[in-house]
């Protein structure tokens, strides 16, 4: 018999299905050739510092740092049940190897092998490796199962992930907290993302708005301007030589500009524009889209890829020849689908870009809740747009002068709509003014009477984060201390950033108003406590990229490791009990409204 672990119920039911698994048991299903099983997310997780010694149940700085030699595992809550059922199944006799079905990324490696490890389990692994969750899929999936060795730096770096996790998250707290007599839950990846958000707060906060000028004319119904003028009287100047004299168009220039058509989505691309058309959160975005791919509908969706491969080809243009046919997008012009500009084998790893599966043709979507709808039809809109023509305008400018003085008009012409008339069937764009072509201007042509007006701008502060715009700072944060050989880059991965924000909102440091993301004042007060090593992006950049290496068999996990263990040490020694002559901005918080990160 061969056992096969899925990551969720779900999953495992899909599986069964697929390999015609009907005999249900309490917490399993069988037939003649397979059990499946299923763990229930994380059954296993790292013990808390209690686990190893019973006086860690007190915060101490004289016990700090805590690094424990090896590490331990607990099964928590009411999961205990379900590791039984698995712990007996793994070590069972008539059991003679064991596939990991789990999620195809680094935390479903690290599901399976920590219970694999806590049964005691020494049976052969095989890795059902697949990126979605059709039945042929399933099927060709288990004809084609590798072993699982190939897995295991997958697999280390995924323990590297969580030790780090856990020894920066339970030292910098205890730490901290011991220092300002108040829980400051610390996070490796969400306190460096909490400090993007505060920095962006401080330069709105801190932004003095400049007042500057332009002079503008009206010529031919079209609005000409000048520079930006920091002094008012070289305006007024500017006025007074215009108001008795003629304005001539002394130039007329045409570009013809060509915007490519997009990529596929990734998850964060997803999420991202999803947040822009829809407002939904990250996490909604990664919840709709998971629930898609488990009824068959997507394909894996925690990919950090934008393309496919070779062999995907004919699937693609299957699924593209199926969109045409569901509403909105049977309204789209025709044109011929160009498959080969999403493809690239060398741009996908672990998982291809986000594509909807062929499942659709027999599919209810009339029965499809509206949030999972929407993310669908993104999803068929970004690969539509994708295969399709470019979009072509052409910028013109025309340029006058005026008693001495030059004066701007600019237009834009749409020569192509390309892409973005299937984008628009979607989310129509708003750009009607800046798309106006300019009236037809010659060089030579004068204009009488053309009243100068005096035009008083102030400069603008930066916009606060949205998710979408945060989402974009977390995946190149540290990219300009990073090399360009780098592996990753950014604070966390697609898969964990959606967790990270919501970590922040639901403890209290970051707060939503509208689709803006901005920090509390106990997040802002959290930042401005804490050293650079803790809330630097580029350190925890730099971390991310030692962790993908390390899955790729490319760096060392021991390395990693002393890393963080030395950061942690020096981290320690270097602060001492809280100085009391030193005012504690925390002092005045009562111990119900406590800082966690």
């Amino acid at each position: 018999m061969k056992l096969i672990i899925a990551e969720k119920p779900s999953v495992a039911l899909a599986i069964a299905k697929a390999l015609n698994i009907k005999g249900s048991r309490d917490g399993y299903i069988e037939n003649g050739e397979y059990i499946i099983s299923w763990c229930v997310g994380h059954l296993a997780a790292a013990a808390f510092p209690e686990e190893y010694d019973a006086k860690y149940s007190k915060w101490n700085y004289a016990d700090l740092p805590i690094i424990p030699d090896n590490f331990k595992y607990k099964i928590y809550g009411d999961k205990q049940k379900q590791f039984n059922v698995v712990k007996s199944l793994m070590t069972g006799k008539d059991v003679s190897e064991v596939i990991n079905a789990c999620d195809a990324g680094r935390e479903g490696e690290l599901i399976f092998r920590l219970v694999y490890n806590m049964a005691n389990c020494k049976k052969p692994i095989k890795r059902l490796w697949i990126s979605s969750m059709e039945n042929a899929a399933i099927r060709e999936g288990f004809e084609n199962l590798k072993d699982g060795s190939e897995y295991d730096n997958l697999y280390y770096s995924a323990l590297c992930r969580m030790w780090a996790d856990w020894i920066v998250g339970i030292n910098a707290t205890r730490l901290f907290s011991i220092l300002y007599n108040k829980t400051l839950n610390i996070g490796r990846v969400q306190t460096p993302t909490l400090a993007l958000l505060c920095d962006r707060h401080n330069k709105i906060a801190y932004f003095r708005k400049e007042k500057y000028f332009t002079v503008e004319l009206t010529l031919g119904g079209v609005k000409a301007e000048t520079e930006r003028l920091d002094n008012e009287n070289t305006a007024k100047e500017i006025i007074t030589a215009c108001e008795n004299s003629q304005a001539v168009c002394v130039s007329v220039s045409k570009e013809t500009k060509t915007e490519q058509p997009p990529k596929l989505f990734d998850l964060t691309t997803l999420q991202r524009a999803a947040n822009r058309i829809y407002g939904y959160t990250a996490k909604q975005t990664l919840d709709y889209a998971q629930a898609l791919y488990e009824k068959k509908l997507i394909t894996y969706p925690r990919t950090d890829s934008r393309y496919l491969t070779e062999d995907m080809a004919e699937t693609a243009a299957a699924v593209i020849r199926l969109g045409a046919d569901i509403p909105p997008f049977d309204k789209a012009p025709d044109f011929f689908p160009e498959i080969s500009r999403m493809i690239n084998n060398g741009k996908v790893s672990d998982h291809h870009a986000i594509i909807p599966t062929l499942e659709i043709e027999k599919a209810d979507l009339s029965a499809i809740p509206t949030g999972e709808l929407n993310i669908l039809k993104l999803v068929f809109c970004r690969i539509i747009s994708a295969s399709a023509e470019s979009y072509v305008y052409e910028n013109t400018t025309a340029v006058f002068e005026c008693g001495g003085y030059t004066f701007t008009a600019k237009g834009k012409e749409i020569i192509s709509e390309g892409f973005r008339a299937i984008e628009k069937l979607i989310y129509p764009k708003t750009d009607n003014a800046e798309s106006a072509p300019l009236v037809k201007f010659y060089k030579g042509q004068l204009f009488a009477g053309a009243a100068p007006e005096l035009k008083e701008k102030y400069t603008q502060p930066p916009k606060p984060y949205t998710e979408d715009t945060l989402l974009s700072a977390m995946e190149t944060a540290g990219a300009k201390e990073t090399t360009n050989s780098a592996e990753r880059k950014g604070l966390g991965t697609p898969a964990t950033r959606a967790a990270i924000l919501e970590k922040l909102v639901q403890t209290g440091f970051v707060q939503r108003n509208g689709r803006q993301i901005t920090p509390t004042k106990n997040g802002i007060l959290l930042i401005s406590v804490l050293p650079d090593t803790l809330i630097s992006a580029q350190l925890t950049a730099e971390w991310e990229n030692q962790l993908s290496l390390i899955s790729k068999g490319k760096s060392s996990p021991k390395e990693f490791m002393q890393g963080i263990k030395s950061m942690i040490t020096e981290l320690t020694e270097r602060y001492r009990e809280f100085d009391s002559a030193r005012e504690n901005p925390f002092k005045s918080e009562t111990k119900n409204n406590s800082l966690e990160v």
